[in-house]
């Protein structure tokens, strides 16, 4: 798990003070926007590759395989489970801000939700669609900082809206282009839930537009963890995506009919 671990060290960089032109709270708003813009693909359908890694200290790891379709436009996705052997076949589709879970077991769908948990990892299915960091939340500070070799801005945003999965956020946007670099969240009492780092983005080809897509994220539980030996190890999920196209893929995969016809196959 070298790449975990290197993923990892993006954790425990501490970022410094202001070496740098202050950010002013016009610009942070307009980055804000920038940040959530990038986590949308509008105009077109995404189609990409996905290994999700789920290591538990003590326990060792656990991979899935699976192929992602977005359709942001009408807010449609659908995620179909390729391995490993005993999960091929089950998939998630969303519809109108409803989440269903398939399972061929039984041929039957069952109500997801957004914070419920990717196939028994640190992952809610909510990390696989767009992030809405202006329009759920709203900005409490704002800090110029460095994180790594990134200049950012840290945000502290609190939820506006009900429905959050969680409803305190630290965010570190890197300011030349408006990507998140790391992201923690908090409860409403401010303890630290889990931690993601996002290092690494692929571009991607949009028409005219390049877009960007993640190349790893890794997800950290700072609550799910084992003493190993004199240190604290917590549950962590790496999240690799390739394959990355953005075009129009067919209406047929963004219904319940393509889970159940794929899982047949």
């Amino acid at each position: 798990m070298k790449l975990v671990k290197k993923l990892l060290s993006f954790f425990a960089v501490a970022f410094l003070g202001t070496a740098f032109a202050e950010t002013s709270m016009t610009d942070a708003n307009f980055l804000l926007q920038n940040a959530e813009n990038n986590t949308a693909f509008f105009g077109t359908d995404f189609a990409g590759t996905y290994e999700v890694i789920q290591e538990r200290p003590g326990e060792g790891t656990s991979r899935t395989n699976a192929l992602m379709y977005r359709r942001d436009d009408e807010g449609k996705w659908t995620i179909l489970i390729t391995g490993p052997l005993k999960d091929k076949g089950k998939g998630y589709f969303q519809l109108d801000g409803n989440i269903w879970f398939y399972d061929p077991a039984d041929r039957r769908y069952t109500f997801s939700s957004s914070r419920d948990r990717f196939q028994n990892t640190n992952a809610n299915t909510s990390d696989f669609a767009p992030q809405h960091y202006v329009r759920d939340y709203k900005i409490e500070t704002i800090k110029d900082v460095k994180l790594g070799a990134f200049e950012c801005v840290l945000f502290d945003l609190k939820a506006t809206a009900k429905n959050v999965d969680y409803p305190v956020m630290k965010l570190w946007v890197s300011k030349n282009d408006g990507l998140v670099r790391k992201k923690e969240d908090y409860s409403l009492s401010g303890q630290k839930l889990r931690t993601t780092a996002i290092p690494a983005y692929q571009p991607v080809q949009n028409g005219a537009k390049t877009s960007y897509v993640p190349v790893n994220m890794v997800i950290q539980d700072n609550l799910k963890g084992k003493k190993i030996g004199n240190k604290m190890e917590y549950e962590r999920t790496l999240i690799s995506i390739s394959n990355v196209k953005l075009e129009k893929q067919s209406n047929a995969i963004f219904t319940k009919n393509y889970l159940e016809m794929m899982s047949s196959k």
